[in-house]
């Protein structure tokens, strides 16, 4: 079931620029997701307070991004957008709507830079504005110097292995689909990478699964790579961690002992597990030649 919304905003500006992703504002065309990503950190947090089980399209998502858009380039408030911030801009959906092809035609209008995060082979549809993206985007004097190109992005991974991935990611486009897509873009020569985010713990968090990741990213083009671990909100039916905790229970009951005692009552990992991580993450791609950061 899909429903139609009106909006009265669809570019969402930060206070200051995001220190991972390097984008100023935030655009979804939709809310809710067709992946049904287990994990997914927006069910049971406070960005999924307006998500239902269904999928919402921002009809008017075109007419509100023009006009916001306009005004911001007008101010010379110019700044990386990072489009599918809460949810995949290249759902299933997508190929008959053609939504966030459009939402593209606006930004490229305006020189928006932007940083797109998905897990789809659909946005090779849309190569020939993302080029023209990349070529005529505005950005502030700082990223000019270090970036010097106006369109980053981003494929999103849990885990690089296949029955993790059908366990955790259901009904998202697998692993290998979203290499084979990464390799054709670095291949066409845009800047891609990987957010491995989040590395499931005692699944895809080990030394081994990372450093496998890593590995495959550079294989395939990626330029960087960035790690981060698992949250976990909510205790309602469709929240994430009632719905990863099934999941565990149901086929990895070892783990899910050990992740409930890594939790605890908590919504994150322990700041020690956190900080190991990254430590890990640091080494492996010093070892693996590649970015742990976006510039």
């Amino acid at each position: 079931m899909v429903e139609k919304i009106q909006v009265k905003s669809i570019l969402n500006r930060h206070k200051l620029r995001d220190t991972w992703f390097l984008e100023n504002y935030t655009l979804n065309p939709y809310l809710g997701c067709s992946f049904d990503c287990i994990y997914c950190y927006v069910h049971g947090s406070k960005y999924g307070e307006h998500v239902t089980n269904h999928l919402k399209v921002k009809a008017n998502a075109l007419e509100v991004l023009y006009r916001q858009l306009k005004n911001r380039a007008k101010n010379r408030e110019y700044g990386i957008i990072a489009l599918g911030s809460a949810t995949d801009p290249y759902l299933y959906l997508e190929e008959e709507l053609k939504l966030t092809q459009e939402l593209l035609r606006i930004i490229h209008r305006f020189h928006f830079p932007l940083n797109i995060m998905t897990k789809s082979r659909l946005i090779l549809r849309d190569m020939d504005i993302l080029k023209k993206i990349d070529k005529n985007a505005r950005l502030p004097d700082d990223l000019q110097r270090k970036l010097g190109r106006g369109l980053i992005i981003s494929f999103s991974f849990s885990t690089m292995n296949h029955k993790l991935a059908r366990i955790f990611e259901p009904a998202a486009p697998t692993p290998k689909e979203r290499l084979q897509t990464m390799k054709k873009l670095a291949d066409e020569g845009f800047k891609v990478g990987a957010c491995l985010m989040p590395v499931l713990p005692f699944l895809s968090d080990t030394p081994e699964q990372l450093s496998y990741m890593i590995q495959s990213v550079k294989e395939h083009g990626g330029s960087f790579v960035l790690v981060g671990g698992l949250t976990l909100f909510g205790d309602k039916p469709s929240d994430c961690r009632t719905r990863y905790y099934n999941a565990l229970r149901e086929h990895y009951p070892d783990v899910l002992t050990k992740t409930e005692k890594l939790f605890g009552n908590s919504s994150y990992p322990p700041h020690r597990y956190q900080h190991d991580l990254a430590v890990r993450v640091k080494e492996l791609c010093k070892e693996h030649r590649i970015k742990n950061t976006i510039i």
